[in-house]
């Protein structure tokens, strides 16, 4: 499967890497056993993926795609196992499981669908009613959620570090989203434009979760992953939008890595050039723009986001200054020269990003 421009889909997890790693190293074999499971796991998955783009996946029908308007969605059990998809449990407009974790998988991809639906009136991830696809117990104790080009996968945690990764919604949101983007911008995943990939997700996750809510711009936590750490870890979430680098400060799990600003950016050829660590420089200009707008964040602030990512004139390795300048322009052809104008400005110009 291909994307516009012929970029190949890519292997997405919520969890960084950098985290992962860190777990590995513990001498308690409970904290180290699963994340190094984990990690041979996504390595697996991800070279699993490059190879399915270059030698071609094999040759199935395509899914057909819903009612126009309408989510068709699927949820699989892969009962600890890793053959995906696993066993059909529930499918659309069937009733509830017994199974919460299947409940919350389904209605996390209805969340999502809608709020695209709704506020951007995007039919599905792809614009034209793909059918949504999820599996969950994947693996034994798998800290992790991915999207691999084609459907959602989540782990149950490890019950130690962290519990089941359908419990926060902006994690289904956010790795939905990377299906978005890999349909639209098909921003490269390493370095800045990496960053831009995990951030635009970050955006939206955050998103789905304040539209489900019903919540302002100044209600909405502004977390990516609340309620996802388990109880022994002293932290509260796995980013922070509002405040970057304050998400978690814990003896095990270190203390959270990312930037707010340029002034903190972090080089380094780890974790695709620090994807999931400088992305809080364009989170924070998000939270700032969302905040001084105020009202649902979806509306204005999420309007001029959206209007970049599927305008067809971002480049696959768009630097942080291209999506600003970008965003200006949004925001200016959408609203003129006022106060979603100016909130854009000087949001990125907060965050040490020159618009061009």
């Amino acid at each position: 499967m291909t994307t516009n421009g012929g970029f190949k889909p890519v292997f997405c997890t919520i969890v960084p890497p950098h985290v992962l790693d860190r777990l590995a190293r513990q001498d308690d074999p409970a904290l180290a056993g699963p994340a190094r499971r984990t990690l041979e796991r996504d390595a697996y998955e991800r070279t699993h993926r490059r190879l399915t783009t270059v030698i071609g996946a094999p040759s199935v029908a395509p899914p057909a795609a819903a009612e126009p308007g309408k989510p068709h969605r699927t949820i699989n059990d892969v009962r600890h196992g890793t053959d995906l998809p696993g066993k059909k449990v529930r499918g659309e407009g069937d009733k509830e499981s017994k199974d919460a974790t299947v409940n919350r998988a389904y209605d996390g991809l209805g969340a999502t669908f809608e709020l695209y639906l709704k506020a951007y009136e995007r039919d599905s991830i792809d614009g034209s009613g793909l059918p949504l696809d999820a599996s969950v117990h994947y693996d034994e104790q798998y800290n992790n959620a991915f999207w691999n080009g084609e459907q959602m996968v989540f782990g149950d945690g490890d019950g130690e570090i962290f519990l089941d990764f359908t419990i926060p919604i902006d994690v289904i949101g956010h790795e939905l989203t990377h299906g978005v983007t890999q349909y639209t911008a098909n921003l490269t995943y390493f370095g800045q434009s990496g960053a831009l990939n995990e951030s635009v997700s970050d955006v939206f996750g955050s998103l789905i979760k304040q539209y489900t809510l019903g919540q302002t711009a100044a209600e909405a936590d502004w977390l990516i992953g609340a309620g996802l750490l388990a109880p022994r870890v002293t932290g509260k979430a796995l980013r922070s939008m509002k405040e970057p680098g304050t998400a978690y400060d814990d003896d095990v799990l270190g203390k959270d890595p990312q930037p707010a600003t340029m002034d903190d950016y972090v080089r380094t050829g780890r974790d695709n050039g620090g994807v999931h660590i400088n992305s809080g420089i364009p989170n924070h200009a998000f939270y700032l723009a969302a905040t001084a707008l105020g009202g649902h964040a979806w509306e204005r602030a999420g309007q001029v986001w959206y209007d970049v990512l599927t305008s067809g004139r971002l480049k696959q390795d768009a630097l942080f200054a291209d999506f600003a300048t970008l965003t200006v322009s949004a925001a200016r052809s959408r609203y003129g020269d006022g106060e979603e104008l100016e909130a854009v400005r000087k949001a990125w110009e907060r965050v040490g990003v020159r618009t061009l």
